[in-house]
């Protein structure tokens, strides 16, 4: 294909994927449980983090962490006791268990005490790269920040492609007409997102040669977001539901798509 082919193909594809339907079997589904800004960035934050593994899997696991909030997580990290922490004691999904937990929580009360919105933690850099990095030292930046919970947060200082947090902030900040994503942040533009690069992702973009490096890291991610900013600079990453949408489906059907 060429380069005007491409885009019409990658423009058909995200039409079809972006859709309503697409919420119910995704862990986007969990923060649109919630109106409230708080309790849609809580959510969204946990279900975006906890993306391991089969969808089906990170949206019971994600629903049984926020039952153990009782259903409202903007309440119970501001206003928790001591005894209602013990109801996350004994959450585990993967690696992630209720130590990473308890700090999680214990971070999101220090911070909400002091901001309106999870959207500032995002805005300390000239580049989304370095707003990353400095949202994670913002992160583990308190005393007690266990040194096992760091792997939960990437950061491109690692190297890492931070798929989850890219996932995160793509349901925050870009407006979707389509009522996918939430478009609650308004201080980080769409255009400078990056795009989420999960396996089917992943498999998809090299296939359509808009992925070339042999590891999946920050400059992969950063190249391939500059590959789709050329079809759209003022959304590039509206195309993760075509790339991710065509990936499951062709698992799904064991044929190839593309």
């Amino acid at each position: 294909m060429n380069t005007a082919q491409l885009r019409d193909f990658l423009e058909e594809h995200y039409d079809r994927y972006d859709q309503p339907a697409f919420i119910d079997n995704d862990p986007i589904s969990l923060p649109h449980r919630f109106t409230q800004k708080q309790d849609i960035e809580i959510s969204g934050l946990f279900a975006a983090l906890l993306a391991w593994g089969q969808r089906k899997t990170i949206i019971n696991k994600t629903s049984e962490l926020l039952r153990r909030m009782d259903d409202a997580p903007y309440q119970f990290v501001l206003h928790h006791s001591d005894e209602n922490l013990k109801q996350l004691l004994g959450f585990c999904h993967r690696t992630f268990c209720d130590t990473d937990l308890l700090y999680f929580v214990h971070w999101l009360r220090w911070y909400y005490q002091q901001h309106a919105s999870l959207e500032d933690a995002f805005l300390h850099g000239a580049t989304q790269k370095e707003r990353l990095e400095n949202f994670h030292k913002l992160f583990f930046g308190l005393d007690d920040a266990p040194q096992r919970t760091r792997k939960h947060v990437a950061t491109p200082a690692r190297g890492s492609a931070c798929k989850r947090v890219n996932m995160y902030l793509r349901w925050m900040v870009r407006p979707d007409a389509r009522g996918v994503d939430f478009g609650l942040w308004t201080r980080l533009a769409p255009a400078d997102l990056i795009c989420p690069c999960d396996v089917h992702v992943e498999r998809i973009a090299r296939r359509l040669g808009l992925m070339t490096r042999t590891v999946v890291d920050w400059q992969a991610a950063e190249d391939l977001t500059a590959h789709l900013r050329a079809f759209d600079p003022t959304d590039p990453v509206k195309y993760d539901f075509a790339l991710f949408g065509l990936g499951v489906e062709e698992k799904r059907l064991a044929v190839p798509l593309v």
